[in-house]
């Protein structure tokens, strides 16, 4: 029933995943959602999210940030982090994923997905057909439509972690 949000992966923080084996597996770009998933909402790129991208890059690995945000948001942040971004990107719709893939010169198959909520993120990642991770957030203070989105993704969670259980079994 709620397999279409289901990530394929979950991680505490976009800074814990092994990219380098995502490299070695075939994986050459990486979409990445910003608020909540590299920064606290609003935040500007930290030295951590800067370095974090000099890591990927230097892997060999291509990015493109892929955000809901208008482009004052996005476009300062992808400069520090010198990737490439969609703003405006209307998640969970399909068409940006893929304008995002065709920057990045990748395809569903050599393309990961990184980002912190089920419904825009993860929904719009699989319906592109993409790996998706599923990261934490990193801070509990959100605006309220999100909060209540939260709650929502709550009941998927359990339903996928009841999933992944019977899966590994």
């Amino acid at each position: 029933m709620f397999k279409s949000f289901y990530p394929s992966e979950m991680t505490d923080s976009a800074y814990d995943i092994d990219y380098k084996m995502f490299y070695d597996n075939g994986i050459r770009g990486v979409l990445f959602d910003i608020d909540n998933t590299l920064v606290p909402h609003g935040a500007p790129a930290t030295d951590e999210a800067i370095g974090l991208f000099k890591k990927i890059h230097d892997i060999g690995l291509d990015t493109c940030l892929i955000s809901n945000n208008k482009e004052p948001r996005v476009k300062p942040f992808a400069d520090l982090v010198s990737s490439k971004y969609i703003c405006k990107a209307n998640k969970p719709s399909v068409k940006k994923y893929k304008e995002a893939m065709q920057l990045m010169n990748t395809d569903e198959n050599s393309t990961l997905f990184v980002g912190d909520q089920l419904f825009t993120d993860v929904y719009g990642a699989n319906r592109s057909g993409i790996y998706s991770v599923l990261t934490k957030p990193i801070n509990p203070k959100e605006e309220i439509q999100i909060v209540l989105k939260r709650r929502l993704e709550w009941v998927v969670l359990r339903f996928y972690k009841m999933y992944t259980k019977n899966k590994n079994k």
